[in-house]
Parts: structure tokens; sequence; C-alpha cells
């Protein structure tokens, strides 16, 4: 898979990063106008600029939309995922505040790779995030194989078990089998979150404390039930209308096992009086990125 790669360094201090969110400073800025895609990424003036970590979604640590308040996923593995990316990285200590934004880090800035094939809507970068020496020249396109994938720190966060798969059509097949077999690997271990994971089981929602505190599940799913309570009470969930809900939000995607595209994630979503559950794990989608 051919992925252009931009050399530069990782920037922590007045970000919020999470597990799946850094800013990166390209060693040239100019380097960004070649990333391809409808979407420019957006930058500052240095050059530094949000990435979006490629096939990964890891627990919330301050999710809001539409001008509601902030919400967090159980801190636990939602933090979890935070410190290794740092800690990966080569960051040696962190201070945050209690709102995740970053003061201090030592180092500053670190320095590492990424390889990426487009920006999203929100015009962060989508990437996968090395370190160490570049695989290759900056500012070209490189051949992206499962070799290289291993060395990334998407693969790693995936095989110590403290992140979701969440795939989208711009990745080759063989680069997505190769994470879900870090994804199945980690799973069978009862590594990070998968021991507390209610996605297929089933999570019980009663309202936003049970999502924020109890509740293990992938992200979008946990976004989409978040943005669904604040349409109403969000303190007592009525979940009836929540299968209506996710096929008006209209997601596009493929169920890998059943070879056929779905419009909706009332397809693959369970409601049973107050416990939502998926009927397909994260793996076996392939989203396409609207």
């Amino acid at each position: 898979m051919p992925m252009l790669l931009i050399k530069g360094s990782y920037h922590l201090v007045n970000s919020r990063a999470d597990g799946d969110t850094i800013p990166f400073k390209p060693d040239k800025k100019e380097e960004w106008d070649l990333v391809p895609g409808p979407h420019k990424v957006e930058q500052n003036m240095s050059g530094k600029a949000k990435l979006r970590l490629e096939a990964i979604d890891t627990l919330e640590t301050h999710y809001a939309r539409n001008g509601n308040p902030e919400v967090h996923q159980p801190w636990l593995h939602g933090r979890g995922a935070r410190d290794e990316l740092t800690k990966w990285l080569g960051f040696t200590s962190v201070d945050r505040l209690p709102d995740e934004t970053v003061t201090a880090a030592t180092p500053t800035t670190c320095p590492g790779w990424i390889l990426t094939r487009s920006a999203g809507r929100d015009k962060r970068c989508i990437a996968l995030a090395g370190k160490g020496t570049p695989p290759g020249t900056s500012g070209t396109f490189i051949n992206v194989d499962e070799a290289l994938l291993r060395t990334t720190f998407n693969h790693h966060i995936l095989k110590e078990g403290l992140a979701y798969p969440t795939y989208y059509t711009s990745l080759f097949p063989d680069l997505r089998e190769e994470l879900t077999a870090a994804v199945r690997q980690a799973r069978a271990a009862d590594k990070g979150l998968w021991k507390d994971d209610d996605t297929l089981d089933g999570a019980t929602v009663t309202g936003i404390d049970s999502l924020r505190d109890d509740a293990v599940i992938l992200p979008k799913l946990f976004r989409r039930l978040v943005d669904y309570l604040y349409l109403g009470d969000p303190d007592n969930a009525d979940l009836t209308g929540f299968p209506a809900f996710l096929d008006q939000a209209a997601d596009q995607f493929w169920i890998i096992s059943a070879g056929h595209s779905t419009t909706g994630l009332d397809a693959i979503v369970e409601v049973i009086d107050s416990k939502v559950r998926m009927t397909h794990p994260p793996e076996d989608l392939v989203f396409v990125e609207n």
C-alpha cells in the first residue's frame, strides 16, 4: 500500500492529546501539501497539525458535540491508551490539567515520522505513527507492508489491547488483516480493555453516568449514544428511539463476513430494554469515509 512518508516531531504541550490523536510537526511544513485527497491538512503557522491515528479508536477522554457537555468513557483504558502513546513515542513525563490539557512534557518534543494517504473532513491528518529511523525519504511515497505496519504505534496499541479496531475503506485489506490478527491475539489473552469490553455482550445504559463510569464499548457506539441521550433527558435514558436515531445517522459500512455494504448502525446494534449491544465485532466492519 503506497503511503506518503513525512519526517518530523510529536508535540504535546497545550494539546489534549489522547490515545489516538496527537499534534505532529513536519521538518518541512510544505510536505503537508503532498498529502493526497480532497481535504487539506489544517496547520498553524509553524506547520504543526493534529493527527488522527489510522485504524484505531481509543476510549474517549473528552467528547462533546453540538454544544453539549463533555463526556468521557471509563478512565482506566482511555488514560491507559493515552499514556501508552506518550511513553511509546519517548516522552518520559507529562503534566496535565484536569481537563487533560498538557502543560509540560519531558522531553518537549519527540522525533518521529508518519505514513499517510489523506486528511479527514475535520482536516486532521489520518496517519500511521512511527518512531526511530524513517523507513525512507521524507516527502516521498513508499510501500507499506505488514512488516512496516508492525513497527507503528497503530499496530502496537491494538496488540496491547488498548484500542478498538476501526477500519475505513482507504486501508488496504492486507494491512487490515494484519491489524485484525493483533486484535484477536489481544482479545484471546484478555489484554487491556478486552477483559472489560461490553460491545458484544451488551452494556446497560441508564443515562450518561453509566456510559461515563461503567460501559466499555466501541467509541463510535459510545458517541452515537451520547448524541442520542442529549436529545432528551441524558440522566434517564429512554432507548426506544435509538435504533431510529442510528438509521438517521446513516453510517455507511461493509460487513466483511457478510460481504455486503450496509447503511445505518441500527443493522448491527440490538437494543433490549436498557441493554445495547453490537451483533458484529469491530474488526468485521469497514466504514466508508465521508
